[in-house]
């Protein structure tokens, strides 16, 4: 009987971790296509439709922070299940809409309805907690960092690639996968919260700022918070200025960028999927996160003074290495959540995360545009960079004053070595 339950929470915990991994495709798919296809529909130079790039990351961010929220309190409610069902069938009729898209309202649109049902990570985190004791979810959060990393090889191959013969035919694929792990999901996913453990929707609890203020109860929460916030905030660099500074430093094509943002995701999943935890095992949760993000700062600096395409390529692997400091901050936070807060806190973090995406492309964006614009006064493709690595050394003198809350985390970065 023990050994029966053992295996049903791996195997419910393989169809969470797929579901991220899908999640994360949905996302890399828009990465390689998404510039070219603003042009298409808006008829503007690279350097306008990267501002349109970036609202449009932006306002998928917005509506991810309004609804993680959300998601999280009506799991912790109605059982993590139902939700993630709904949602992952939305983003495949989602992928589906993506084939009729004609202008940028609809762009718009498409891309707040996305957001609205891709804010079920916090969900997803929170089953990974009821599924897991404690002393083991660093290493499965490692996890969920990982198949964000598959997700995000697969995704800009599937968009570079197919998107060179038709630029909506990736999200053909991208619905067919979505609807083929809902019809699985549909027959084999259990519900991981008992109703004994369930409470009641409260819209007060759902309002995204004050999921923000119950992160920031004390000041380690504060510290962790911010370190988290400014490091997706620098991933806004990435999303608008990548494919477009590439493309007009280097001529890069969509096929080029996309098996650039390949091996990223390939360099981060090794990172967070096997480095990660022996990291955490040998100098510790809080130690590996400041790594990281000094790591994702020294990225962020090669990308601004790249010069040739093979400098580029070299800050790749610099940059996925500061994919360490993701676990081990939302693992220091959940150890300090009861068991029956997990969907609050996870929404509250993917809040946050989806305040620093609202603000990150919109600001990104706006500086890649006024840095490469013609005739402008200066012409630095790599500026945006240069902030994002700012964000990052930030983020380090954050982590260096958080205090490690209890034995716990010691457990978790044990069991962490010894996996």
């Amino acid at each position: 009987m023990i050994s029966r339950k053992a295996g049903d929470r791996r195997a419910s915990a393989a169809f969470v971790l797929f579901t991220v991994a899908l999640d994360a495709i949905c996302f890399g798919i828009v990465i390689p296509v998404l510039p070219d296809l603003v042009r298409e529909v808006s008829h503007q130079p690279p350097s306008q439709a990267s501002f349109y790039v970036g609202a449009l990351f932006a306002v998928f961010s917005l509506t991810q922070f309004v609804c993680a929220p959300i998601l999280g309190g009506l799991s912790d409610r109605y059982g993590r299940r139902p939700v993630l069902l709904t949602s992952l069938s939305a983003l495949g009729i989602n992928s589906l809409l993506w084939v009729w898209v004609d202008n940028l309202a609809l762009l718009f649109a498409m891309r707040v309805f996305a957001g609205l049902f891709a804010a079920n990570v916090p969900t997803a985190s929170a089953y990974i907690a009821d599924v897991t004791p404690p002393e083991q979810r660093a290493r499965y959060f490692g996890l969920i960092g990982a198949m964000f990393g598959l997700g995000f090889i697969l995704g800009p191959v599937i968009g570079g690639i197919l998107g060179t013969y038709w630029i909506r035919l990736p999200f053909l694929v991208s619905a067919g996968l979505i609807g083929c792990n809902v019809l699985y999901g549909t027959f084999v996913l259990p519900e991981s919260l008992p109703r004994e453990r369930r409470r009641p929707f409260e819209w007060r609890r759902a309002n995204p700022l004050a999921s923000l203020l119950r992160l920031g109860r004390d000041a380690t929460s504060l510290r962790l918070g911010f370190a988290w916030f400014a490091t997706w905030f620098a991933i806004g660099a990435q999303q608008t200025s990548f494919i477009l500074s590439n493309q007009m430093r280097f001529g890069w094509n969509t096929l080029d960028n996309g098996l650039a943002l390949a091996l990223g995701g390939a360099a981060q999943a090794v990172v967070q999927g096997v480095l990660v935890r022996r990291v955490i095992g040998r100098i510790g949760a809080r130690e590996t996160a400041i790594c990281g993000t000094l790591f994702a700062a020294a990225g962020y600096l090669v990308y601004s003074f790249a010069v040739t395409p093979w400098l580029m390529v070299s800050g790749i692997p610099i940059l996925a290495l500061g994919a360490m400091s993701g676990p081990p901050v939302q693992s220091l936070l959940s150890a300090a959540a009861g068991p029956q807060k997990q969907g609050e806190v996870q929404g509250g973090l993917a809040s946050l995360q989806g305040l620093a995406m609202v603000l990150g492309p919109l600001v990104m964006g706006t500086l890649f545009a006024a840095a490469t614009r013609p005739h402008g006064p200066v012409h630095v493709p790599g500026a945006p960079f240069m902030l994002a690595a700012l964000a990052c050394l930030a983020a380090a003198i954050g982590l260096r004053r958080v205090s490690v809350p209890d034995a716990g985390t010691a457990t978790a970065a044990a069991e962490a070595g010894r996996a």
